[in-house]
């Protein structure tokens, strides 16, 4: 099976509390999120993300809005006041994960998505 960067299936937003990295991921369709409901899971999420999450990583389905919220425990080294890391608030972490390469079924089509804005 092929794979993709999310950047071509999905936009991405980041935000955090405390010591929590959350990050919004947006399918640019139905049916593109229907496949990353399925292939986007805790497992795939951490292993990617490495040492940067040291906790727990939760994807919870958004279905109204067609979008996938990932939530990475123990991901700011404390959080923004108690933290060293040059990314105190997980603002790149939105960044990093427009790279996780996503399978993608043949004949898709999906890897030569442009970005719809």
């Amino acid at each position: 099976m092929k794979t993709t960067p999310l950047y071509n299936l999905a936009a991405t937003r980041s935000g955090d509390k405390g010591d929590i990295s959350n990050v919004g991921i947006i399918a640019f369709n139905a049916q593109i999120y229907e496949h990353l409901k399925r292939v986007v899971t805790p497992e795939l999420v951490k292993r990617f993300m490495k040492e940067l999450v040291q906790g727990n990583v939760t994807v919870y389905p958004m279905d109204n809005i067609s979008s996938l919220q990932v939530v990475m425990e123990r991901a700011l080294g404390g959080g923004a006041t108690k933290t060293l890391q040059f990314d105190q608030t997980g603002k790149s972490r939105a960044a990093l994960l427009q790279n996780l390469p996503i399978p993608i079924p043949d004949g898709s089509g999906w890897e030569k998505l442009a970005r719809p804005f």
